[in-house]
C-alpha cells in the first residue's frame, strides 16, 4: 500500500499534479481474495433471509445483484428495463436469469449455479404480450418456490412492477416482503475484501478531484470541469457517476443543482460531490469545495470554515455502539440562518452506493427518520456537510468517507485534504 501512496504523488494543497498513467485500480487487486468475498456477501444474504424467515428472494436491482452475485451486465440498461433477475433460496442453487445471449459470461463464477435466459415483461421488450409474459415469469417462480422453499411461502422482492407482483398473486398466494430491508441489513457489514475495494475506488476519485483542482480555470463550462472525474473513473476500471452534482459561483446555494454549461468565472466557488461508483463495483463518495484561483474571499472562507468545522466536530462523535439517537442528539449545531439549507443527512453508509443507515437532521420528536439503530465496526460512512445562508450566493459542500473500527473513523480519503488552505 505504501508503494501506492507513493506513486500517487504530492499531497492536495501542494502542486495538485497527479499522472494518470501511474496509479491504476488494479494494484489493489493482490490484496483481494474475491471468491472469499462474493461468498461472504452471497452468505450475508442468505444470513438475512434465514433470519427473518424468508424462503428465498428475487433481486432486479443490478446493484443488489452485483452484491450477492459479483455479476453485472449492462447496468444502468438494467435499472430501467427487467433485463436480468436472480432467484437466491436460502437454501439452495442461485439462478440467474440473464439477457438473451449473455450466459457465457458467467463462467467460474462461484456464486452461480445455474443461468437461464430471462422472462422479462416489459413493454419495450414485448409490446402488447407484456401480462402474458409476466404470468409465465410468476409460473417459473412458483415452480422454484415448490422446489426449494417447498415449506416456506414467504417471499421477498426488492424491486418490481405492478404486473408482476399481480401476476404472482393472482395466481399463486405467497406472502411478498420487501428484500431492500435485507439488503441494506446485508450490505452494512464490510469484509476485508469489500474494505480493500472503496479504499481502491476512493483513491480513483482522489486522483479525479485532484485533476479537477489542476485544470480548473474562469471561463471553462462546470460540464466541461465534470468531464475529468468521468475520464479518471473509466480508465482505472470504475462503472458509473450516480449524478451530476457539480456548481459554481452563485448556483452553489441552494445545493442539489447539478452542472451545467454555465462558465466558470473567476473567484467563483466550485463545489461537487464525486457519488462515483468506482472499481469492482464500490462507491467513493467524497465532496470538496474549491475556488478558482486558488484564494477564498472574506465571506467564502466563513462558509468553507465552518464546513470544516462540522465534519471534524461529528467525526468524533461516532464510535461501535453510539446510537444514532445519540449521535443526532450531539450532533454539530448548524447556524440559525443555514439550517433550512442544511444537506438532507448528517450521516449516511456507503458501500456498493449509498447505503443505510441515513441519519438525517431531527426535528423536534425525531420522527423524521428512523434513530433506533447502532454504529457498528467495519461499517462505512460518510459524514456529510453543506453550509449556505438562506438567501445566500454561495455554498460550500464537503464529505468524507470513512471505516467505523474499534477505535473511531479511520479516514479513507487520504490525499485529498478537506479543509483549502
Amino acid at each position: 500500500m505504501k508503494n501506492i501512496e507513493r506513486k500517487i504523488g504530492p499531497k492536495f494543497g501542494e502542486s495538485y499534479k497527479v499522472s494518470q498513467n501511474k496509479f491504476k485500480a488494479r494494484l489493489y487487486e493482490d490484496q483481494i481474495d474475491f471468491d472469499r468475498m462474493r461468498m461472504y456477501r452471497l452468505n450475508r444474504v442468505r444470513e438475512q433471509l434465514l433470519n427473518n424467515d424468508i424462503g428465498a428472494c428475487i433481486l432486479f436491482d443490478p446493484i443488489n445483484i452485483r452484491y450477492a452475485t459479483d455479476t453485472r451486465n449492462m447496468s444502468v440498461f438494467s435499472f430501467h428495463l427487467m433485463t436480468r433477475y436472480v432467484f437466491i433460496p436460502a437454501s439452495g442453487p442461485v439462478i440467474l436469469f440473464e439477457y438473451p445471449k449473455c450466459e457465457h459470461i458467467y463462467e467460474n463464477n462461484c456464486t452461480i449455479d445455474e443461468v437461464r435466459s430471462v422472462i422479462n415483461w416489459d413493454f419495450f421488450s414485448q409490446g402488447n404480450n407484456v401480462y402474458q409474459k409476466a404470468s409465465e415469469w410468476a409460473k417459473t417462480v412458483d415452480e422454484l418456490m415448490k422446489k426449494y422453499s417447498s415449506d416456506n411461502k414467504n417471499l421477498a422482492i426488492d424491486v418490481c412492477d405492478p404486473v408482476g407482483i399481480n401476476a404472482l398473486n393472482d395466481r399463486h398466494k405467497y406472502k411478498l416482503f420487501n428484500a431492500q430491508q435485507y439488503l441494506e441489513i446485508a450490505r452494512s457489514i464490510k469484509s476485508k475484501d469489500e474494505i480493500v475495494c472503496l479504499k481502491a475506488s476512493v483513491k480513483t476519485a482522489e486522483m479525479g478531484a485532484s485533476l479537477m483542482h489542476e485544470k480548473l480555470q474562469a471561463n471553462m463550462t462546470e460540464e466541461e470541469l465534470w468531464a475529468y472525474l468521468y475520464k479518471t473513473n473509466i480508465e482505472n476500471g470504475g462503472e458509473w457517476i450516480e449524478t451530476r452534482l457539480l456548481t459554481s459561483g452563485p448556483r452553489t446555494n441552494p445545493w442539489f443543482q447539478e452542472c451545467n454549461n454555465r462558465i466558470i468565472q473567476k473567484g467563483d466557488l466550485v463545489a461537487f460531490d464525486t457519488d462515483m461508483v468506482g472499481p469492482y463495483g464500490y462507491c467513493a463518495d467524497i465532496s470538496r469545495t474549491f475556488v478558482e484561483g486558488g484564494k477564498l474571499n472574506e465571506e467564502q472562507k466563513k462558509l468553507h470554515d465552518l464546513a470544516y468545522e462540522n465534519i471534524k466536530y461529528n467525526e468524533e462523535l461516532i464510535k461501535p455502539g453510539v446510537s444514532f439517537r445519540e449521535f443526532a442528539e450531539k450532533a454539530w449545531k448548524l447556524p440559525d440562518n443555514c439550517f433550512d439549507n442544511h444537506y438532507p443527512c448528517q450521516v449516511h453508509g456507503v458501500g456498493m452506493c449509498d447505503e443505510w443507515p441515513f441519519i438525517p437532521y431531527p426535528d423536534k420528536d425525531y420522527s423524521n427518520g428512523d434513530y433506533s439503530g447502532v454504529f457498528e465496526e467495519n461499517m462505512v460512512i460518510c459524514v456529510e456537510s453543506y453550509i449556505g445562508e438562506v438567501g445566500g450566493k454561495q455554498g460550500v459542500k464537503l464529505e468524507n468517507q470513512y471505516l467505523v473500527t474499534n477505535n473511531g473513523l479511520e479516514l479513507f480519503n487520504s490525499t485529498l485534504p478537506l479543509k483549502m488552505v
